[in-house]
């Protein structure tokens, strides 16, 4: 937007604390390539514009803002002179995007000094150069330093994160290799039961019997539930009763393995009716074998799965096979992330979840959200592992408007009244020395805020501590995201 062009007075710039120290040819050379215009109420230029100009404010007041998701959000007002906005990074020249990084409004009659973006770099490198060195490589070094501790900040996520993995995989791969074992030992066991039974003069209806019982056997233990402690000690006694009234020995060896496959007397007595009291005990150890067999085979099953699991959400964490930008759901990367940070959440922390299921997918970085999740649980979980009784924590997503909502709440003792100001700036951090660098949130800010141009905020009283990501529900990247295949 264009001002109303007015006259460029020396004796006015030099009144600036900005050019104060200049010298009267300079002074004019200000006033010979720049202007004085004065700007109606209104928009002056909008965040994101190519950066053309350095605007000095002379008379009037001005407002500066950022763009947080849909709201324009006040950064500084103000109506002292002097004040500037604008291309004010221009020296940098074209190792920096330059584009205005606030948008400008006036709320009264305001007069600039607009000085030209190209006139402003020259001036700042012929009038400055070491000032020029000296804030250049205050600017690269920052960005150079914030981008290295940013990626060894990821590094040191990845490196818990496999060692979580690492320990929750070793778990269920340790239990399948101890299941066969057990299985190639009762397996060779049935073997053995099969030749003795085969060696005994039993009539051919009598095996079919047995073999239809085996076969309703393993079905059973297929649809085997869990029983409570107390009725399964009941129905064990029972068990080892029917043993003793049977003459089979070691009956409280056989007892466990049969209530755990869901079997009682009844069963057993079909097995009774099936056999003569000469083989009813081999047939009976004959059938745990199978039982056993079963149970491990379903033990393999489970513990394989979980494998599976793992390495599924592995997958999904990391985004390795995925568009970066793509239609997604934010549910699975909540539970990819948990899962992988479940060995850190540890016994002591019980997680709820409240998920709205009817929220529709969102176009995102998927990669980069389940790091901002990592984060965030992080955080909490360290703030309740600070506390003598552990806590919860609890992940909620909701609908808020056009935004989609997602809530981390914990009982940790709060953030502090005097640091809330400060947990979104960098390297600030209240971990030990060694254990954060104090990046988590301002990298999750940028995620969230610039990337996906949603609003990341906090409310912290003791015991009730809720970090609120907020992501539009519509797209607002100029690229088409993919949809997931």
């Amino acid at each position: 937007m264009n001002g109303r062009p007015m006259l460029c007075r020396q004796e006015e710039l030099g009144s600036l604390f900005l050019f104060e120290k200049l010298a009267p040819d300079q002074l004019a050379r200000l006033c010979r390539e720049g202007r004085v215009e004065e700007f109606a109420p209104g928009p002056v230029y909008e965040e994101g514009e190519a950066a053309t100009c350095f605007y000095v404010l002379l008379e009037g007041t001005l407002v500066l803002s950022r763009r947080i998701g849909n709201y324009d959000v006040e950064t500084n007002r103000s109506s002292s002179r002097g004040v500037y906005a604008g291309a004010f990074q221009a020296y940098l020249g074209d190792r920096l995007r330059q584009v205005y990084n606030n948008s400008l409004r006036v709320l009264e009659p305001t007069r600039f000094f607009v000085l030209p973006a190209e006139t402003f770099a020259a001036i700042m490198r012929e009038w400055f150069p070491m000032a020029v060195h000296l804030l250049e490589g205050l600017f690269f070094g920052v960005k150079s330093t914030q981008e290295a501790v940013g990626q060894r900040e990821r590094l040191l996520a990845l490196g818990s994160l496999s060692a979580g993995l690492t320990h929750e995989l070793n778990n269920p791969a340790a239990a399948a290799v101890r299941a066969t074992s057990a299985l190639r030992e009762r397996v060779a066991g049935m073997r053995h039961k099969l030749g003795v039974i085969a060696a005994r003069p039993y009539q051919r209806d009598t095996l079919e019997t047995l073999i239809d019982i085996q076969e309703r056997t393993a079905e059973r233990v297929a649809k085997a539930t869990a029983l409570s402690p107390l009725e399964a000690a009941d129905r064990e006694d029972a068990l080892c009763d029917w043993f003793d009234d049977h003459g089979i020995g070691d009956g409280w060896q056989l007892a466990p393995t049969f209530v755990q496959a869901g079997l009682d007397t009844d069963w057993l007595d079909q097995v009774t009716a099936a056999v003569d009291d000469d083989t009813l005990e081999g047939a009976v150890r004959w059938l745990n074998y199978t039982v056993e067999t079963e149970l491990l085979m379903n033990e393999i099953e489970e513990s394989t799965t979980r494998v599976s699991a793992l390495v599924a959400a592995a997958k999904q964490y990391s985004q390795l096979d995925r568009a970066p930008y793509q239609v997604t759901d934010v549910h699975e990367l909540l539970d990819s992330t948990l899962l992988m940070v479940s060995a850190k959440i540890g016994p002591r922390i019980t997680v709820v979840k409240e998920y709205d299921r009817s929220l529709p997918k969102i176009p995102a970085y998927p990669g980069e959200l389940n790091q901002v999740w990592t984060n965030l649980i992080d955080n909490a979980v360290s703030a309740m592992n600070s506390t003598d009784t552990g806590g919860t924590l609890t992940v909620r997503t909701t609908r808020d408007g056009d935004h989609l909502l997602v809530e981390f709440r914990d009982t940790g003792p709060g953030v502090p009244a005097e640091i809330r100001d400060r947990v979104f700036d960098p390297f600030f951090t209240t971990k030990p020395v060694g254990e954060g660098t104090g990046l988590g949130l301002d990298i999750s800010w940028r995620i969230i805020v610039n990337k996906h141009h949603g609003d990341l905020r906090f409310d912290s009283v003791p015991g009730d501590t809720r970090f609120q990501v907020r992501l539009p529900l519509a797209s607002a990247d100029p690229r088409s995201p993919q949809e997931p295949s």
